[in-house]
């Protein structure tokens, strides 16, 4: 009988009696957070993983400290998602081995900082979250196996804005670091419906999920006033009473249950938290569910061929 998981879920809980032996997993952004805890569960539990990460020193401190002996299995691979040149060596070096992968969970990313510009002039939050995953994990692509998974983490701010696809670096609208994150939240969604389609015909299927409001590095950038803002509003939704943080393990369980415990058929280009899939709500005064523009496939296939032209590369996947 099928285990009902939920808000409160930690990844050793979802993963209790899985056997990941053999599986080969990527996971990006390895150095803190939601990387290092499902790293850590998923060899505890078998698998190989490999894991991405900036700095590479900062990700071998991050994963000793977690993992104690077992953190020389996991193999760490130099990847700035701010640098398409870095994004671009990362996946040759991965595609130069030539082992396949099982899973790619694509969890690094930034959040609500300062305007600013990545490497290729992109701006930072949409050109790390989005643009940097689109070219990395499409290189990838070669690498996986048929049954395999993607899992992009959005994020329930993905409610706050829709992409702007004419004017995805700010240079036309008022820069406000939640309305850039919220944009980028809504690519990772939309990527995920896109790839979906383009590959579960090959029996790879993609999803993409909200972790769950934790206190990690991701929130480096919040002050103290914006971060009381984010309670009130999120009180307002769910009421005062029901929320508090949730901890590293229970916000890293979504994406190891999306990923090798959830049925794929029930995930495939649909969005998730908690440990389930949501139904589309569309109420602006709901956090509940994905709003419906994050689901819309023409939209997402729009999104594509907008990112193919920003990034100068084409995809036939």
């Amino acid at each position: 009988m099928a285990k009902n998981f939920g808000l409160e879920s930690t990844t050793d809980e979802v993963l209790e009696g899985v056997d990941l032996s053999g599986k080969r997993i990527l996971v990006t952004g390895v150095s803190a957070g939601l990387g290092v805890e499902s790293a850590r569960a998923l060899v505890a539990h078998g698998a190989t993983v490999v894991g991405t990460a900036r700095d590479l020193d900062k990700a071998r401190r991050a994963l000793t400290e977690a993992m104690k002996a077992s953190a020389s299995k996991v193999e760490l691979v130099e990847v700035d998602l701010a640098s398409l040149k870095s994004v671009r060596a990362g996946a040759s070096e991965l595609l130069s081995r030539g082992k396949p992968f099982d899973v790619i969970i694509a969890n690094a990313g930034v959040m609500a900082c300062p305007q600013g510009k990545t490497a290729d002039g992109f701006e930072t939050q949409f050109g790390t979250n989005h643009l940097g995953h689109f070219v990395f994990v499409n290189r990838l692509v070669p690498l996986l196996k048929s049954g395999s998974r993607i899992a992009t983490l959005s994020s329930a701010g993905h409610q706050i804005s829709d992409v702007n696809i004419d004017d995805p670096n700010f240079e036309r609208t008022e820069y406000q670091p939640f309305t850039s994150y919220g944009r980028s939240k809504t690519a990772n969604i939309l990527y995920a419906v896109a790839l979906d389609d383009r590959l579960k015909g090959r029996g790879i299927r993609a999803t993409s999920l909200h972790p769950g409001v934790i206190q990690t590095e991701l929130s480096r950038h919040i002050t103290p006033e914006l971060r009381a803002q984010i309670q009130a509003r999120i009180a307002a939704s769910e009421g005062a009473a029901t929320f508090r943080y949730k901890t590293v393990p229970e916000g890293a369980a979504t994406q190891v249950w999306a990923t090798v415990v959830a049925p794929a058929e029930a995930v495939g280009g649909r969005y998730c938290e908690d440990c389930h899939v949501c139904e589309v709500n569309d109420d602006p005064s709901s956090r509940a569910g994905v709003r419906s523009y994050a689901l819309n496939l023409a939209h997402a296939n729009d999104l594509w061929r907008k990112s193919e032209e920003m990034v100068s590369e084409m995809f036939s996947l």
